[in-house]
């Protein structure tokens, strides 16, 4: 048995083929605390296609990695969402458990941030694998392990047969990212979600991951969300891009329309803050300034307006509904002065003029000499 046959097989799942992927329509997503009502996903809408990469990046509590769980159905229990969600033409909005137990694996799968937490500690790597093998597919024991070395041998594990007896402890970070990706990919999910998958690995293992992951996608013909909150990992392997602030969509587009005509000022932000390589050593990064929002008492207006540096009275009294760029259809943000209107090039222009004077060296002859 081949490892292409293994990890090619389609599976059945009484869903039509033709159609989008999966289609996410005003899904909001708040959470019961002690201090109120926490609105962490607020009315987003999107289309996948398959074999497409979307790209959902923001800053940490902008509301991607809860749009993630709400999209699988992994919400707590003090989690409320409402809106619809829609897999291959049917809507699993209101699935119970078990028949998101169902789906889970066999049709969509997620690859978590942390691998340590992902994977159990006290359970052999081999073990892990076959266990979704055995129960969504219905493979004996033999037949299991022979698709689980498979599987590791395609995330490019070396020697998995030895892996398949190990422990999580007992493999690098980077590696334990690779087991987790074989066991999302284990029964040949239609649907990929990838929540900071290179979290916490150096640079070149994060390469390695990500080239993984889009090989994965390009043999299986899947439908991926990356999820992240670097611009820069998304640039090359998102065919379209959302970016999330404060639980909404503030801006999405194609990722080519993206980086040459961004509008909004948070997403020229995120771009702004990604180390560049002609950059001189130890030149200071920049950095958003201020903090996110509290999502129990949002501001009024524009959520970024407190940190934006071109807002205008309008922004803080009046929220900026996602709409469609005059010029580039496709290219949605939500933004009341966008980074070329004439009243962000003229904030632009004055914030420059105040960083030259605050940094311009004082004249120490005095006046009139």
């Amino acid at each position: 048995m081949s490892d292409q046959t293994i990890l090619g097989a389609p599976q059945p799942s009484g869903f039509p083929e033709s159609g989008p992927l999966l289609e996410v329509r005003d899904v909001a997503t708040r959470f019961r605390t002690g201090r109120g009502m926490v609105q962490a996903v607020n009315g987003v809408s999107f289309v996948l296609q398959r074999g497409q990469t979307l790209g959902v990046v923001g800053e940490s509590g902008s509301g991607k990695s809860v749009l993630s769980r709400s999209i699988m159905g992994l919400l707590s229990s003090n989690a409320e969402r409402t809106g619809q969600i829609i897999f291959e033409g049917a809507d699993i909005s209101d699935l119970s458990p078990a028949g998101y137990r169902e789906l889970w694996g066999k049709e969509m799968a997620m690859v978590f941030q942390d691998p340590m937490t992902a994977l159990n500690p006290v359970m052999k790597i081999g073990n892990q694998i076959t266990e979704s093998l055995r129960f969504h597919l219905g493979m004996d024991k033999n037949e299991a392990k022979e698709t689980a070395i498979a599987l590791l041998r395609a995330v490019k594990i070396p020697e998995p047969e030895q892996r398949f007896k190990a422990y999580p402890h007992e493999m690098s970070g980077g590696m334990r990212q690779r087991v987790v990706i074989a066991i999302a990919l284990a029964c040949g999910p239609k649907l990929l979600l990838a929540d900071e998958p290179t979290t916490a690995l150096d640079v070149t293992v994060q390469a390695q991951i990500l080239d993984l992951l889009a090989d994965q996608q390009r043999e299986r013909f899947m439908g991926v969300i990356l999820v992240t909150h670097d611009l820069g990992v998304v640039a090359g392997r998102a065919d379209h891009i959302a970016v999330m602030y404060a639980g909404r969509i503030v801006e999405t587009a194609p990722t080519a329309v993206l980086f040459r005509e961004m509008q909004m000022p948070y997403t020229e932000a995120l771009l702004s803050a990604i180390p560049k390589l002609n950059q001189a050593s130890h030149t200071r990064l920049s950095a958003i300034g201020g903090r996110p929002p509290d999502l129990i008492n949002p501001p009024a207006g524009c959520a970024f307006s407190p940190r934006c540096p071109y807002a205008q009275e309008r922004c803080h009294v009046e929220q900026p509904p996602l709409q469609e760029s005059p010029t580039t259809p496709g290219h949605y943000f939500a933004c009341f002065y966008p980074v070329n209107s004439p009243e962000t090039k003229a904030a632009k222009e004055r914030i420059a003029v105040e960083q030259l004077m605050a940094t311009a060296p004082i004249d120490p002859r005095p006046e009139g000499a």
